[in-house]
C-alpha cells in the first residue's frame, strides 16, 4: 500500500530526527508486514505519531483526540495523514465503528491507550478501547515504548529541545482466546502496559489500567 506524502517526507524527516534528537529505533523487525494490527505506544509528545510511524512501511491510520480537529490548518494536515477524531471524555460509537472497519479490512491502526500526552513523564493509566477492539476482532497489538520525548517536549513548551529519544518496538501481543472478550481486553492492556512501563523503569506501576 503506497502512502505518497509520507513516503516523500520519510527519508528527510528520519534524518532530521536522528540529527536533532539522536533518534534510535530498536525492535523494528517486530513490526508485522501484513494483516490487521493495532499499534499502542505510550504518549509523550505531539510528534509521537510521526516518530513511531518512521519504520512502518504500511498505511497507518490514527485515532486522534477530537479537540485537535478544532485547530485550523492542523486539522487539515492530520486528516491528510489519515487521522480521524475520537472523544476521550465519553463513549464514541462512530469512531469505534470506523476503527472496526479499518481493522476488518486488514489495515494498521495507531491508538495511544493513555488517551493524551503524559503530564508527569510517567506512563499514565491505560484506557481499554484499543484492547477491546483487539479482543473483539482477534487482532494483535504492537506495544511501543517512547523514551526521552517528555524531556524534549513536555506539555507547556512551545517547541521541542534537543534530547535523545529512543523508540522500542516490542513483539506483538495476542488477546487470550481462552478468556471472554472483556477479560481478554483487560489482561492484554495489563501486559502491554507492563512491557512499556518496564522498559521505562516503571515496573512498580505496571498494573495501572
Amino acid at each position: 500500500m503506497r502512502t505518497p506524502l509520507i513516503n516523500l517526507v520519510r527519508p528527510g524527516f528520519s534524518r532530521f530526527c536522528r540529527a536533532y534528537w539522536g533518534l534510535e529505533l530498536s525492535g523494528v523487525a517486530n513490526i508485522p508486514t501484513s494483516g490487521p494490527l493495532i499499534i499502542t505506544p505510550n504518549h509523550q509528545t505531539y510528534a509521537d505519531p510521526a516518530l513511531v510511524t518512521i519504520p512502518v512501511r504500511r498505511r497507518v491510520y490514527y485515532m486522534a483526540w477530537n479537540r485537535l480537529f478544532e485547530i485550523p490548518v492542523f486539522s487539515w494536515m492530520i486528516r491528510r495523514l489519515r487521522a480521524f477524531p475520537v472523544s476521550i471524555d465519553s463513549a464514541d460509537p462512530s469512531s469505534m465503528r470506523e476503527a472496526m472497519r479499518l481493522l476488518s479490512s486488514g489495515h494498521v491502526l495507531m491508538i495511544f491507550p493513555e488517551g493524551e500526552r503524559t503530564v508527569s513523564g510517567r506512563v499514565e493509566r491505560f484506557k481499554l478501547g484499543a484492547f477491546r477492539l483487539a479482543a473483539a476482532l482477534k487482532v494483535p497489538v504492537l506495544p511501543v515504548t517512547i523514551a526521552g520525548g517528555h524531556e524534549s517536549w513536555p506539555p507547556g513548551q512551545i517547541l521541542p529541545r534537543r534530547h535523545r529519544i529512543s523508540i522500542t518496538y516490542h513483539p506483538p501481543r495476542e488477546p487470550d482466546p481462552a478468556l471472554e472478550p472483556r477479560q481478554a481486553a483487560s489482561a492484554l492492556a495489563q501486559q502491554v502496559r507492563a512491557v512499556i512501563a518496564g522498559t521505562l523503569g516503571e515496573g512498580s506501576t505496571a498494573a495501572r489500567v
